[in-house]
C-alpha cells in the first residue's frame, strides 16, 4: 500500500511541476508580448494602452466609451484622451448611435489596422509555423486551453476590481 501513496504523491508532484510550468511559460509569453507590441506601437506611433484600447475595439467592437474603459481596465476619463488621440490618427473613428443621438459608438478603421496586420505579419507567420508541429486535436486542445485561462482572468480581474 505503501507504493501505491508514493506513486500518487509523485504524480502530484509532476502534475504541480507541470503547472508550475506552464504558468512561467505563460508569464514569459506575456513578456514577449508586451515587448513586441511596445515595438510595434512605437512604429506607428501608438502608445501602449492605446494599442491596447485599439485591439479592444477591434476584437469587441463596436463599443461604447464605457463599455471600452470596462474591457480595457481604464478609467473612464483616461478613455477620452485615448479616444481623441486614435480618431486624430484616424485609428478609429466616434459615430452616434441611432436614435439616440447622444450615444456614441467607437468603431476601428480598417485602413490603419493594415499597418498594425504587416507589423505583426513576423509573429502570425511564426504562429502558424508553430501550429504545424501540433495535430488539430492538440491544437483544439490549446485553444480550449488559452481561452479558459483567459476566462479564468476575467473572473480574477473582475474579483480584484471589486475589492
Amino acid at each position: 500500500m505503501t507504493s501505491v501513496s508514493n506513486d500518487e504523491t509523485a504524480e502530484q508532484r509532476r502534475r504541480r511541476r507541470a503547472g508550475a510550468d506552464i504558468k512561467r511559460a505563460l508569464r514569459e509569453l506575456n513578456n514577449q508580448v508586451a515587448l513586441l507590441n511596445n515595438q510595434v506601437g512605437s512604429r506607428v506611433d501608438l502608445r501602449p494602452v492605446d494599442l491596447d484600447c485599439l485591439d479592444v475595439i477591434a476584437l469587441h467592437g463596436p463599443l461604447s466609451p464605457s463599455e471600452l474603459a470596462h474591457r480595457a481596465g481604464v478609467h473612464p476619463a483616461t478613455v477620452t484622451g485615448i479616444l481623441d488621440r486614435l480618431e486624430k490618427n484616424n485609428w478609429v473613428v466616434r459615430e452616434r448611435e441611432g436614435a439616440d443621438r447622444r450615444a456614441v459608438l467607437v468603431r476601428a478603421l480598417p485602413d490603419r489596422a493594415r499597418e498594425l496586420f504587416t507589423l505583426y505579419g513576423g509573429m502570425n507567420a511564426a504562429m502558424d509555423d508553430l501550429f504545424d508541429d501540433y495535430s488539430e486535436e492538440q491544437l483544439a486542445t490549446l485553444a480550449d486551453f488559452l481561452q479558459r485561462a483567459s476566462a479564468a482572468g476575467l473572473v480574477e480581474t473582475a474579483a480584484l476590481a471589486e475589492g
